[in-house]
């Protein structure tokens, strides 16, 4: 029986010895961590940059389509009491949500004007037809062409302003 306790004790001994990490293993594992939180960070931050680029081109091409769309049904005269120097561009981004009047239904270019996203804002800056191309300023005479606010560049070098 004492044997039995003798070797009881030397295998508890030894499985106590072994709990735990020590120094070394414990700053091996968070230099590791440290490695990769620190080369995850940066592919996190340019992938959320490009899912915010791509929704700012698929806005600003939703709103040109709508744009054109309006231009096409002025200049089939769909659209009655256009004025002459609009050169059948809608007044506003509004008037695309709004809709307009097409042989009594109302018909609606644009859900909704949504939000840039690199400004979290609906502040887009808008082009008329008799705008400079060069402009930053909007006349106000209708809208021709529209584009982020955002003083940023994009991943590809290019200003958001510029897109």
């Amino acid at each position: 029986m004492r044997k039995g306790n003798k070797d009881t004790t030397f295998f508890m001994n030894r499985i106590s010895r072994q709990h735990g990490l020590t120094l070394v293993e414990l700053i091996v594992t968070i230099a590791i961590l440290a490695i990769l939180a620190s080369v995850a960070y940066p592919v996190t931050r340019f992938a959320i940059q490009r899912q915010k680029e791509q929704l700012l081109r698929s806005d600003l091409w939703e709103m040109r389509r709508a744009i054109d769309k309006y231009k096409d049904a002025a200049d089939r005269g769909a659209i009655a009491g256009l004025s002459i120097d609009a050169f059948g561009y809608p007044p506003d981004l509004e008037t695309l949500v709004k809709g307009v009047d097409i042989q009594g239904h109302k018909v609606k270019f644009l859900r909704a004007i949504p939000v840039d996203p690199m400004t979290g804002k609906q502040d887009w800056v808008l082009r008329s037809m008799q705008d400079d191309p060069d402009s930053d300023s909007w006349g106000g005479q209708n809208v021709f062409d529209v584009h982020s606010n955002s003083q940023g560049t994009g991943l590809d070098g290019t200003k958001y302003n510029t897109w």
